[in-house]
């Protein structure tokens, strides 16, 4: 791997960050009280206006930028902090109540006072249910793609029942999944794994035959058996479908678990907090929940990203990112 060039950034994207900073602190402190939009400054629009402006044109700026791998990662994190900047401005100019769209720091206020509640669904829900289901899935479709590749008589009879597991809606599935293993996270492990087998099995197919006739041929020419072309040559070839139905199903593992809860758990669980507190009408702890199901799907995606990275760094769909 070539090595990184240092992390630097212009000065013209500094300027207007700074510039951006000071006009939004200004914007902030002419914000009038909830419920007073009438007295607003005549010029607060014309100012949240221009703030707007210098924010995308700040992002522009770091987005463009090129030559370390944090770079993507800077610039999300600038364009996720003036989201949460004009959101808070938005619901609090024009009076937004709670229960329609509570403010980002009443979220973040939640989620500090209630940090244990979400710390057991977080374990609850991610690294029980998610973590044990995505781990099965994910390998169940990878060795029955590979048994599949091995004997193609196999593909007439398991693809087609492979595929009937991805048309069962979750609605349906979670409730007998609860019946046959009970209300704790295997349940939900049990509807992660029927989530994220086909996708697995789908990639790993694709990706086996991503290797060339030529290099398959040259493989056969030295008289490597089907076990050394397949660890020298296909599943190398394989590794960018198989990150990618792994980042994919990280994310499906997350939904099937949080959607399963509904459906019945114990008195934990990430969706457990967000149907019980929905019909309670606290939101900032629904939110709250919300948000930590988000930053562990966008985690767990950008850890992915990096693994790839490393493990495939010599595939060109790997090396243009």
């Amino acid at each position: 791997m070539s090595p990184t060039r240092p992390l630097r950034i212009p000065g013209r994207v500094w300027r207007v960050f700074v510039l951006a900073l000071l006009a939004a602190a200004g914007l902030w402190q002419a914000v009038p009280e909830a419920g007073s939009v009438a007295a607003a400054p005549p010029g607060l629009v014309a100012g949240l206006l221009a703030v707007m402006l210098l924010a995308g044109s700040n992002v522009r700026q770091v987005a463009a930028l090129d030559g370390h791998p944090a770079l993507g990662t800077l610039a999300a994190a600038v364009f996720g902090l003036w989201i949460l900047y004009f959101w808070q401005v938005g619901v609090t100019l024009f009076d937004v109540p709670r229960v329609l769209l509570p403010s980002p720091a009443w979220i973040g206020q939640m989620m500090v006072d209630r940090w244990d509640t979400l710390a057991g669904d977080f374990v609850q829900t991610v690294l029980r249910a998610v973590g044990v289901g995505w781990a099965l899935g994910s390998a169940l479709g990878f060795a029955v793609g590979v048994a599949i590749d091995r004997a193609p008589f196999l593909q007439r009879g398991l693809l087609p029942l492979a595929s009937l597991t991805s048309t069962i809606p979750l609605v349906a599935v979670a409730p007998i999944m609860v019946m046959w293993f009970g209300f704790e996270w295997p349940s939900k492990a049990a509807v992660v794994v029927l989530m994220t087998f086909f996708p697995m099995l789908v990639a790993t197919l694709a990706g086996l035959q991503a290797a060339g006739r030529i290099e398959r041929e040259l493989m056969h020419s030295y008289a490597a058996s089907y076990g050394q072309t397949l660890r020298d040559l296909r599943l190398p070839m394989a590794m960018p479908f198989i990150f990618s139905a792994l980042k994919v199903n990280a994310t499906l593992a997350l939904i099937g678990a949080i959607v399963a809860e509904f459906f019945g758990s114990p008195t934990v669980g990430l969706g457990f907090r967000i149907s019980t507190e929905a019909a309670r009408m606290n939101m900032g702890l629904v939110w709250g929940a919300i948000v930590v199901a988000a930053v562990t799907g966008s985690v767990a995606y950008a850890l992915l990203v990096q693994l790839e990275r490393r493990v495939a760094f010599w595939h060109p769909s790997v090396r243009s990112k």
